[in-house]
């Protein structure tokens, strides 16, 4: 008989644990099956995707792969590999020094380079040496991404989706906070994606990741949640700033049930102004985003918009904000694409503390909380 799932992960596990004939080669089902995953790629490939925890050891750096390459092209694949194998040399060295002098006897690394040959297998090499038990991932990071893309485009679907609308300015994203404080399963797309998902959205001084490491940090979100337990989603049109959310996600959600949150202008100006305070700051950044809706809204209406911010009332700017551009486009988008927000369970919020968005936690999670039946 096949042996199960924990029978399974007990093998595993023994395997890593009890290796003796050098690094072990392990999937992307094992990943936690270590006490530390390390991407020995270099500070480029890094920022652009990884596996969410890992931290970055590079055994060639970004200008050291680039000379490595011009002496393989231009003298000779031998030259090229004396000259790397002294690099990398080198980068272990400081490594071991900076980063792993602290490491325990029974620490287990995990290693990992863009297929999981030569980068990967020198420091894995070396970490084996020593004593400690390591694990180098097969295929590298390019298994890691096709696992990836093949869960994002399946995992969605075993969830029961609880999709928060709600004007803007209504608290949505403060619900959130406080629905995964009371132990809610929230998939908080905006902080992953860095972005409010408008044209004022970016967030000060933190740039949005790279599309697939936003891939990379809802996959790492998925596989960590209960499939018996729904999950909490602000509602979110295709794309977050010049993020695109998974088609299999939005359609998830855009087909999941749906929580109404209301709130009276005046608090939701009140919400605004707290959570875009930063602009205040910094008027002049604010008006160069406006300056992008004046196709929509011609001079007359961006110049007042001006006005407003350069005179710092900001209360008039937020209200006009929501009245003439955020709600009609909210409400347009939002009955296009949620179909159930009619039968939505509906809240009100009272004030902006957070005992109210508490309270309405466990409104919610009262009513919603759930457990599907496979």
């Amino acid at each position: 008989m096949p042996a199960s799932n924990a029978d399974s992960r007990q093998q595993q596990r023994a395997a890593i644990k009890g290796s003796t004939k050098g690094p072990i080669l392990i999937n992307v089902s094992q990943l936690t099956d270590f006490d530390e995953i390390i991407d020995v790629r270099s500070e480029d490939e890094f920022a652009q995707d990884h596996i969410p925890g890992a931290i970055n050891c590079p055994v060639l750096d970004n200008a050291q792969r680039a000379q490595v390459g011009t002496i393989y092209k231009t003298i000779s694949s031998f030259d090229a590999k004396k000259t790397g194998a002294a690099l990398v040399s080198a980068n272990i060295a400081r490594h071991l020094q900076e980063q792993f002098r602290e490491c325990p006897p029974d620490w287990r690394p995990l290693v990992y380079c863009w297929r999981g040959g030569g980068r990967s297998g020198a420091l894995a090499h070396v970490l084996y040496q020593i004593g400690w038990r390591v694990g180098r991932l097969d295929g590298g990071y390019k298994a890691y991404r096709r696992a990836v893309i093949a869960d994002l485009d399946h995992l969605p679907s075993r969830f029961g989706w609880r999709v928060i609308c709600g004007l803007t300015g209504s608290g949505k994203s403060r619900l959130l906070r406080a629905l995964k404080a009371r132990g809610g399963q929230v998939l908080d797309l905006e902080a992953l994606a860095a972005h409010r998902g408008s044209v004022l959205g970016n967030l000060p001084d933190e740039p949005q990741p790279a599309q697939k490491m936003f891939e990379s940090l809802i996959w790492n979100e998925l596989r960590n949640f209960s499939a018996a337990r729904c999950v909490y989603v602000e509602a979110e049109s295709k794309k977050i700033g010049n993020l695109r959310v998974p088609e299999t996600l939005i359609a998830a959600m855009w087909s999941g049930e749906c929580v109404q949150l209301d709130a009276q202008l005046a608090l939701r100006v009140k919400l605004l102004k707290e959570e875009y305070a930063h602009y205040i700051d910094r008027p002049q950044t604010l008006i160069a985003k406006l300056e992008c809706l004046t196709g929509l809204y011609g001079h007359e209406t961006i110049n007042k918009w001006k006005r407003f911010t350069l005179a710092g009332q900001w209360d008039a700017l937020t209200e006009d904000l929501l009245l003439r551009h955020y709600d009609p486009a909210y409400t347009r988008s939002t009955l296009k694409h949620y179909p159930n927000l009619p039968r939505a369970h509906k809240l009100e919020l009272g004030d902006t503390g957070d005992a109210a968005f508490d309270a309405l936690a466990g409104n919610c999670l009262a009513g919603h909380e759930t457990v599907r039946t496979q």
